[in-house]
C-alpha cells in the first residue's frame, strides 16, 4: 500500500455533534445555513483539512479553527463546533494570505454547484461559495493558496495566479499535500518519494532530507515547517527544511494537519489523529485535545 495514501478518517467520538451544532444544510450554495437551525447533530466521517484562520479570525494565536469535512465546513472555538454554509465535501481546502476560504470537491444533496466543484471559494468565512473555475472538470485532493496564487492536484500539477486560469506544472512525483510559504512563495509537496521543494513556483524541485516519509506538511512561519511523519511522529523544522525535531514519542496516525505562530511567538500545530482533535505547542511532546 502506498504509505502516502489518504484514508477516510470516521470520528468515533465526535459522531453526533454537540448542541452547538447545526444540522446539515441542503440549501443552495449561494444560501447560508439557518443560524438558529436546531438538530441532534451532524456526523462527521471524515477530516480532510484543520487550520486556524489568523487573518479573518483575529490574528496570530488567536482566530477559529476550522474543519474541513466530508460534510462540509465546521468553526470549532471554545469547545463548540458550528457548522457554516452548505454540505459540501471539501477534499481540499486552503486560506489565501488574503483571508478568502478556496475549496474543491463533491457538492452535497441540494447544492448548486457541480460535479466535482472545480476550485470554488468563500468571501463570508465558509457561508456561500461560488465556483472561480474547472466545475465539472476538477477534484483538487491536494490544493494551498499563497502571495502568488494556487495550486492544486487533480491528476496533474495545476498552478493559477487568479483561480480562473490555469498552467500545468511538471512535478517529478505525485504530490499527497501540498503548502506554500506565505512570506516566501516556497512550495513543499509531500510524495512517496521524499518532500519535494520549489523555489521557483513549481520550475524546477529538489527534495528535502527529512528523517523519515511525511505524509502531510504545513508552514507556520516563514522558517518553520511542520510534518507528520508516517510512524506517526510529529516532525518540526526551524531553519525551513535543513534541519528536523521530532516528537518524543508518535502522536498517533495524523490524517489532518495545520500549523501557525502564536502571539507569543510559540508554533500552535493543529492536529486530527486517532479521531481526536489535538493541539501543541511544544512539537507534539505534549498535546491537548480540543475536540
Amino acid at each position: 500500500m502506498n504509505l502516502l495514501t489518504r484514508r477516510s478518517l470516521v470520528l468515533g467520538g465526535l459522531g453526533l455533534l454537540g448542541t452547538g451544532a447545526l444540522a446539515a444544510c441542503a440549501s443552495p450554495a449561494q444560501t447560508p445555513a439557518p443560524a438558529e437551525a436546531s438538530s441532534p447533530g451532524t456526523a462527521i466521517t471524515h477530516v480532510h483539512a484543520i487550520t486556524r484562520d489568523t487573518v479573518t479570525g483575529g490574528g496570530a494565536g488567536a482566530g477559529t479553527i476550522l474543519l474541513a469535512t466530508h460534510e462540509g465546513l465546521f468553526h470549532l472555538q471554545d469547545g463548540e463546533l458550528t457548522q457554516m454554509g452548505p454540505v459540501v465535501d471539501l477534499m481540499g481546502f486552503t486560506v489565501t494570505p488574503e483571508g478568502r476560504y478556496l475549496a474543491s470537491g463533491h457538492p452535497g444533496p441540494g447544492t448548486d454547484l457541480p460535479e466535482p466543484v472545480g476550485l470554488i471559494e468563500s468571501t463570508d468565512q465558509g457561508q456561500t461559495w461560488q465556483v472561480l473555475s474547472r466545475g465539472g472538470e476538477s477534484d483538487f485532493h491536494a490544493l494551498a493558496a499563497g502571495p502568488t496564487g494556487v495550486l492544486g492536484f487533480d491528476g496533474q500539477l495545476r498552478a493559477s495566479s487568479n483561480g480562473r486560469t490555469w498552467d500545468i506544472l511538471e512535478i517529478p512525483s505525485a504530490p499527497a499535500a501540498l503548502a506554500i510559504n506565505p512570506d516566501t512563495g516556497i512550495i513543499l509537496a509531500t510524495t512517496q518519494d521524499g518532500v519535494l521543494r520549489s523555489t521557483d513556483n513549481g520550475a524546477t524541485w529538489n527534495t528535502l532530507d527529512t528523517p523519515q516519509l511525511i505524509s502531510l506538511i504545513a508552514w507556520a512561519e516563514e522558517n518553520t515547517i511542520v510534518g507528520a511523519g508516517i510512524d506517526g511522529h510529529l516532525l518540526t523544522s526551524t531553519d525551513a527544511g535543513d534541519t528536523w525535531t521530532a516528537s518524543d514519542q508518535p502522536v498517533g496516525e495524523i490524517t489532518a494537519l495545520g500549523a501557525s505562530i502564536t502571539a507569543d511567538g510559540e508554533i500552535e500545530v493543529l492536529m486530527v489523529a486517532d479521531s481526536t482533535v489535538l493541539r501543541s505547542t511544544d512539537g507534539g511532546n505534549t498535546t491537548e485535545q480540543l475536540l
